[in-house]
């Protein structure tokens, strides 16, 4: 029984504050609920699909990897952030940046493919639509880098 008698070291915080605490959860709650409502929109049958035109050629499938990548990453973000380390809300706004970035140029038929893009009339309103959708992502970052508090907590690391 000698592994109950040592004290494991944990680089972690315990005194994270409430609003970096409500940012960790939201980024890994938002990525969930976006799962979800994923695959009830789609059901089986059509996330099937789905990664099936995904996989057809190889620019599809690297877009489609990247954004799985992506997805973990964000995950491991919220659980660094929530441990204090400063880099994990940084590389948090890089994968915002990057995913806005994505989804505009392929909206405007600057990127390929147009299968991870967002509908639209004119480019104003897939600017209004890719906002809409950013939005909580932008809340996150604001609680993550505006209060005073969020910004202290990261630099005492």
């Amino acid at each position: 029984m000698e592994w109950f008698s040592k004290q494991r070291q944990s680089h972690a915080r315990i005194n994270a504050p409430a609003l970096v605490q409500v940012a960790a959860i939201a980024i890994i709650s938002t990525r969930c609920l976006d799962l979800f409502m994923l695959f009830n929109l789609m059901g089986m049958r059509g996330v099937a699909d789905f990664v099936h035109r995904s996989v057809q050629t190889w620019s599809l499938t690297l877009v489609f990897l990247a954004s799985l990548v992506l997805l973990c990453v964000e995950f491991r973000c919220a659980f660094v952030i929530m441990q204090g380390r400063n880099w994990g809300r940084w590389v948090y706004l890089a994968t915002q940046v990057i995913a806005a970035s994505y989804l505009g140029a392929a909206s405007l038929g600057f990127g390929y493919p147009e299968l991870f893009s967002i509908s639209g009339e004119t480019p104003r309103d897939i600017f209004t639509s890719l906002m809409m959708q950013k939005l909580p992502d932008m809340l996150v970052l604001l609680l993550l880098f505006m209060p005073a508090v969020s910004r202290r907590y990261f630099r005492l690391q």
